[in-house]
C-alpha cells in the first residue's frame, strides 16, 4: 500500500469500486482502523475510505487486510479502481435498470489490463443508472443507463454521447479511457483527465465510435446529449422491491467511529453489503419494514445523521488539524460547535485553507475559510467578510441563511 504522510500519522486510501463493501471487507477495514490507525474510518467524496493515524510500517500488514477483504484483486492496478454508481441502484422502486453488474465487470476489466495501469488515481468512472446523480459529479468516462437495453457513453465535457448495448458497456468506457491514456501520450503532456487535454487532442466522438467499431462494440452516436442532474439519495427509510427495505444515513463531516462502522457492518450481514456515497453517506439493503425503523433509530442514537432535517446533513469540512499541516484550524471541531447553534438550510463548507479541499461542486454554498486571523465567511448573496471568531460565527451564518431564504421565496 501507498501510505501518504500527514501531521497526524500515514493514511491510507482504500477504494471500494461502486462503493459496494462486503460486510465481511467491512469488519475487517474496522480492525485495521483500530489496530493501526485512529479508530476512525473517513468516507471520501468518491465513495472510497482512508484510514488515518497510520504508523509509517504497516502498510504491508495493510495491504495483507485487504487482501483477506477482497479488496486488493491487482496491486498493480489498485489506484485506478475509480469507479463511482448510483447508490439505490437495483434497491428502490423507480424501476431503473441495476447498474451493479456493470460495477463488477468494469473493475474485472481494469484489473486485468496491462494499459489501464496507466490511468491516474484521479481518473473517474461514473455508472449511473438513469436517474442522474452520478452523472452529476463530472466524471471522465460516464456510463447512463437507457433503459434495461443500452446505456449511454459519454466523456467529460463532451455534448455528443455514443448508445451502446448494456452488455457492452463497462468494455465500451474502458475503451474510451484506452483512448484518453493514448490522447495523452500524443499530447505529450501528464494530463490526468480528460478535461485536461487541450483543445488539440481533445477526445472525439467518431475516433471513440470507431475504437468501439473496432473492437466489436456497436455504437450510435447521439447528439447534444443533456447533462442529467439527479439528487443524492436522502438519509432515512428507502421502500425497495416486495418488503425489502434500505436504509439510508451521513456521515456527520464524513467521518465515523469503528464503533459506528461496526453497528452498520452488524446490520450490513442481513444483505451482506454496504454502499457507500459519494456524498459521504451509506445505504444499508436487506432489512424489512418490520425491522427497519428500529435499525434506524439506534443508527440515529450513535450519532449518524438519520433524516433530511437533520442540520448536520449541510455541513462538509476537510481534514483540518491536527491532520493537516496547511490547516489554520481544527475546522470540524469549530464546525460541530457551530452547526449545533446555526442551523438552517443553507449548505456550509469549512476549509483549513486556501485550497479548500473537499468543497463540494456547485456555487450554493457557504465558505467558512480559516485564516492566521480568524475565518472568512464568503455566501451568496452576501458581501464576504474576514477575521470572524468561532463565537462569531454562528450569528453570521444564521444571516447569510435568512438572506438566502427570503431570496429564494422572492424567486
Amino acid at each position: 500500500m501507498r501510505l501518504h504522510p500527514a501531521d497526524d500519522g500515514f493514511l491510507a486510501r482504500v477504494r471500494i469500486p461502486g462503493g459496494m463493501l462486503g460486510a465481511r471487507a467491512a469488519g475487517l477495514l474496522a480492525g485495521a482502523a483500530d489496530r493501526l490507525g485512529d479508530g476512525h474510518i473517513d468516507l471520501t467524496s468518491r465513495g472510497n475510505v482512508q484510514l488515518r493515524g497510520l504508523g509509517a510500517v504497516c502498510g504491508g500488514e495493510l495491504a495483507g487486510v485487504l487482501t483477506d477483504a477482497g479488496l486488493l484483486p491487482a496491486a498493480s492496478h489498485e489506484r485506478v479502481r475509480n469507479v463511482v454508481a448510483s447508490p439505490l441502484t437495483g434497491l428502490d422502486r423507480s424501476g431503473l435498470p441495476d447498474v451493479a453488474p456493470w460495477v463488477a465487470e468494469l473493475d474485472r476489466l481494469l484489473c486485468g489490463d496491462e494499459e489501464a495501469v496507466a490511468l491516474s488515481g484521479r481518473f473517474l468512472f461514473a455508472l449511473d443508472d438513469g436517474r442522474g446523480d452520478v452523472s452529476s459529479l463530472d466524471a471522465d468516462v460516464n456510463l447512463l443507463a437507457r433503459g434495461p437495453e443500452h446505456a449511454l457513453l459519454t466523456t467529460a465535457g463532451a455534448r455528443d454521447g455514443l448508445l451502446v448495448s448494456a452488455t457492452d458497456a463497462p468494455r465500451a468506457a474502458l475503451l474510451a479511457a484506452r483512448y484518453f491514456l493514448d490522447a495523452a501520450r500524443q499530447a505529450g503532456t501528464r494530463a490526468w483527465r480528460v478535461a485536461e487535454l487541450d483543445s488539440e487532442h481533445a477526445l472525439q466522438i467518431g475516433e471513440l465510435a470507431a475504437r468501439l467499431d473496432g473492437a466489436a462494440v456497436q455504437a450510435t452516436v447521439v447528439s447534444d446529449v443533456p447533462a442529467p442532474r439527479g439528487a443524492a439519495p436522502e438519509p432515512g427509510l428507502v421502500e425497495g422491491h416486495g418488503p425489502s427495505v434500505a436504509l439510508s444515513v451521513l456521515a456527520p463531516l464524513g467521518r465515523l467511529t469503528t464503533a459506528q462502522w461496526n453497528l452498520l457492518a452488524g446490520l450490513a450481514g442481513l444483505a451482506g453489503q454496504l454502499r457507500l456515497t459519494p456524498w459521504r453517506g451509506i445505504v444499508v439493503p436487506g432489512l424489512t419494514a418490520t425491522t427497519a425503523p428500529d435499525a434506524l433509530a439506534v443508527l440515529a442514537d450513535a450519532g449518524l445523521i438519520t433524516t433530511p432535517a437533520d442540520p448536520r446533513r449541510s455541513v462538509t469540512a476537510c481534514t483540518g488539524r491536527p491532520g493537516c499541516a496547511r490547516s489554520h484550524s481544527d475546522v470540524r471541531a469549530d464546525a460541530r460547535a457551530v452547526t449545533a447553534l446555526a442551523a438552517g438550510p443553507l449548505p456550509v463548507h469549512w476549509s483549513g485553507c486556501e485550497r479548500r479541499c473537499g468543497h463540494p461542486r456547485g456555487t450554493g454554498w457557504a465558505d467558512v475559510l480559516a485564516t492566521p486571523d480568524g475565518y472568512d465567511l464568503r455566501a451568496p448573496g452576501r458581501a464576504p467578510r474576514h477575521g470572524l471568531q468561532p463565537s462569531d460565527l454562528a450569528a453570521a451564518l444564521s444571516d447569510a441563511r435568512r438572506t438566502t431564504s427570503h431570496d429564494a421565496a422572492k424567486k
